[in-house]
């Protein structure tokens, strides 16, 4: 079993023009197509620089959220699930990255349910499957994914996101195998049972989106006092900007579909 911050590959989606008409819990206005573009290739660029070989897909117009290409799919041990997520306009999302999956993956399998689950909602460690229910995924979704989890040799935990956060990755992230980044809110929560939490600082909620690939933790510019204190822990942090992708309430993780091959 892969270690669950250790990747080989990453499987991104450029940004529509189309994503000025992305969704959002507040209207702080919409991205700038061209700042977006060159938020997303530094991004790819430090996904490389990080060690893995990245494939880019084209922009997906009729799609505004898609370049967040994280919360139609779950990757687990080189096998892609094809999800079901939970905004109306996101659900095609899922049809239309299928044929990419089966193209880089090992293995596809759709997740067949009524229900709906998306990628944002789910941390994953070594050998846990945390699934935060939430506006986008239910326990419907949950119910139908267990099986599938399971069959791939890991548990699934759910959990309930506290209302007022959109996806459980909003506010957290995985650090290393016993260790979570997360908001004092979510784990007050209760959703790290045996897990070290490190909190963000007060006022920068925002960079629990993180992502650990390899030997770095890429963390969201303007939250240097959390920065400082993952650095004191130990781990190697590279700062990129996302303010584009925040204005569509996108972050780090929801960018990529890591895995290993």
């Amino acid at each position: 079993m892969h270690k669950s911050y250790q990747f080989t590959h990453a499987l991104c989606r450029a940004p529509a023009t189309s994503v000025t008409d992305g969704l959002r819990a507040t209207d702080q206005g919409d991205p700038d197509p061209m700042a977006f573009a060159a938020e997303h290739a530094a991004y790819v660029s430090a996904l490389r620089a990080a060690g893995c070989t990245v494939t880019v897909l084209p922009a997906d117009e009729a799609f505004p959220d898609s370049v967040f290409i994280e919360d139609p799919a779950l990757v687990l041990n080189g096998t892609a699930i094809v999800l079901r997520p939970g905004a109306p306009s996101r659900i095609g999302e899922a049809a239309a990255l299928r044929p990419s999956l089966i193209a880089t993956m090992n293995d596809v399998i759709d997740l067949e349910t009524n229900g709906f689950v998306d990628g944002g909602d789910i941390l994953c460690t070594d050998d846990r499957v945390l699934l935060g229910l939430s506006a986008r995924t239910n326990q419907q979704g949950a119910d139908d994914l267990r099986p599938i989890v399971e069959s791939l040799g890991y548990s699934l935990d759910v959990l309930q996101t506290p209302p007022e956060i959109l996806h459980f990755k909003t506010e957290s992230s995985l650090l290393d195998a016993e260790t979570v980044l997360a908001t004092p809110a979510l784990k007050s929560a209760g959703a790290f049972k045996g897990l070290n939490v490190i909190e963000t600082v007060d006022g920068e909620e925002a960079a629990a989106n993180a992502i650990r690939v390899n030997d770095h933790v890429f963390l969201s510019a303007g939250h240097p006092q959390t920065a400082e204190k993952l650095t004191a822990a130990g781990y190697s942090v590279k700062v990129l900007n996302t303010s584009q992708a925040a204005l569509v309430d996108g972050g780090l993780s929801c960018m990529s579909l890591r895995y290993s091959v």
